[in-house]
């Protein structure tokens, strides 16, 4: 079985992977074998540094998912720089804080252009090249467990992250046939900058571990896994999944 697994000769090309979880995919695929293109708007140089050391191709391309219309560059960049994208994690994402009393129009739309918009462009150039070659390949989406629930003062984050759970079961039914596999995967609540603002608030913090069968947050780390079988063969026969990795939040 461990053969299914690798990806051994695939390229990779990964959103927001300067650090956090993009990072730790970025690296867990490099180590199965995957070559690596980093989409984003800060400098990827340690992931870079940790994909080499793992032995596989490194490429960086600098841009800004706040605009859409630069998804198909950074997608022709990532085969020009690879020779080819066979795997697409969309995982750059924002988010804004506010009452839904206050929440400002700029807010909700900088968090959907980033979070949903670019991930279905991107999502679009990745399939046009897969299919153009008649390789096939894989989409990872990141969701989040505001896919599942409602939250409370992250209105367009929550909106956004519900629509990539249903972009990802659309994509999956229009794609499925031509050998891409669609899926997400939704981390539960995991040590990153996105969270640093709950894990400081004393009472949240107590309340969410609280409710956290394993106890703890998640790491970066805890990713590799679910990200790496989505990648690989192994799950030639998934479509529209959305891969809940939450330390059994939604068990509770």
């Amino acid at each position: 079985m461990a053969v299914s697994f690798s990806l051994e000769g695939r390229n990779a090309l990964v959103t927001g992977a300067n650090t956090g979880l993009g990072q730790a995919i970025a690296v867990a695929l490099a180590e199965a074998g995957a070559n690596i293109a980093a989409a984003g708007r800060s400098s990827a140089a340690d992931t870079g540094d940790r994909v080499r050391a793992a032995g596989r191709a490194f490429a960086e391309i600098r841009a800004d998912l706040g605009d859409a219309g630069c998804a198909a560059g950074v997608v022709a960049q990532a085969v020009g720089a690879l020779g080819g994208v066979d795997i697409l994690v969309n995982n750059a994402g924002i988010i804004r804080r506010n009452d839904a009393l206050d929440f400002t129009e700029d807010d909700w739309d900088a968090v959907m252009t980033v979070n949903l918009k670019s991930v279905f462009f991107l999502s679009q150039a990745a399939a046009r090249h897969m299919v153009s070659g008649a390789r096939g390949g894989k989409v990872i989406n990141i969701a989040s467990m505001l896919s599942f629930q409602g939250g409370i003062r992250v209105a367009s984050y929550t909106a956004s992250k519900s629509g990539v759970a249903g972009l990802t079961r659309l994509l999956a039914n229009e794609w499925a046939s031509k050998g891409i596999n669609v899926n997400a995967i939704a981390p539960g609540y995991f040590a990153t900058n996105n969270t640093e603002a709950l894990r400081a608030d004393e009472k949240r913090n107590s309340e969410i571990l609280a409710r956290i069968p394993a106890g703890r947050w998640g790491g970066p780390e805890d990713l590799g896994g679910a990200a790496v079988f989505l990648s690989s063969s192994a799950s030639d026969y998934v479509h529209g999944t959305v891969i809940a990795v939450d330390g059994g939040w939604l068990a509770r």
